[in-house]
């Protein structure tokens, strides 16, 4: 039986932790940076957790 593909895009966006837990990095953080406060743009750098609903459907797309 062949192996399961990784999702490219998914690879690239979300990072496992050491306990399983997904990794992700927070939307509007790319563009249009003018108009955001220095306080909205440094809360934006910090890594978030995928949420516990999402979490199977992140890591099949993972292939795990």
């Amino acid at each position: 039986m062949p192996k399961m593909k990784t999702n490219s895009g998914s690879k690239k966006r979300f990072t496992l932790t050491g306990t399983g837990k997904v990794k992700r990095k927070h939307a509007y953080h790319s563009h249009i940076l003018t108009k955001k406060t220095k306080k909205q743009k440094r809360n934006l750098t910090h890594f978030a957790l995928v949420e516990h609903a999402q979490e199977r459907r992140v890591k099949a797309l993972l292939g795990m």
